[in-house]
């Protein structure tokens, strides 16, 4: 990054952005990611220059032996960021999935659903996404959501869980009613093809709780 911005970039802050140009393609260049860790996201101003880019990119990380692969899904899940279709959807809002402090109640200005988030609060949410330790061998990153249950009964289930090398434990979250989303809770969650593993809900993040890796 540093070879294709310059200083520059190397001194964005967390989740600080800038517009550039490089080899005067348009540019939005944030420090933003998806993993948790020291990240950066380049945005296209000009859809049809995307080869350039691409190539551009490429060829100044060449002397880092860079690659192209996916976001990590094992570092996200460690660093409690969320992903869209899977952990969240249309049916959620931002108290039952713990982004309520991206909500500015102290906004005079109406906007679109704000009368709706004040009502969600005064009353409380009936369900929450939760932290959760799945005991026993590795699993695989599920495809689908899991079955939670407490005493046979189902009550929620996993969104997302994979096993975290660094922690040695599979984690994920579990959106469970609101009683049942407190640390020490113990459940069972129904892995497809390997049947009912005990687990239970914990603090999230997993990792770097105030985000030190990334702003570092």
């Amino acid at each position: 990054m540093q070879a294709l911005f310059g200083d520059a970039v190397t001194k964005l802050r967390y989740y600080w952005f800038l517009e550039t140009k490089l080899d005067g393609i348009p540019l939005v260049v944030t420090r933003t990611g998806w993993t948790g860790e020291v990240g950066y996201e380049v945005y296209l101003r000009d859809g049809s220059r995307g080869d350039e880019l691409w190539e551009r990119i490429m060829e100044a990380g060449k002397p880092s032996n860079i690659r192209p692969t996916g976001p990590s899904d094992i570092r996200r899940v460690e660093a409690g960021i969320l992903n869209w279709g899977a952990d969240m959807t249309l049916e959620n809002n931002v108290y039952e999935v713990g982004l309520d402090y991206l909500v500015d109640e102290g906004k005079t200005a109406d906007y679109i659903g704000s009368v709706s988030l004040k009502r969600i609060k005064s009353e409380g949410v009936k369900r929450r996404l939760a932290g959760v330790e799945i005991e026993g061998p590795r699993i695989e990153m599920n495809a689908a959501a899991w079955p939670v249950a407490v005493g046979g009964e189902t009550i929620g289930r996993v969104t997302s869980a994979v096993y975290s090398p660094r922690l040695e434990k599979n984690i994920g979250y579990a959106m469970l009613p609101s009683a049942k989303a407190i640390a020490g809770t113990a459940l069972q969650v129904r892995v497809p093809g390997v049947g009912a593993r005990r687990a239970t809900v914990v603090p999230k993040p997993f990792i770097d709780p105030r985000k030190e890796i990334p702003k570092a």
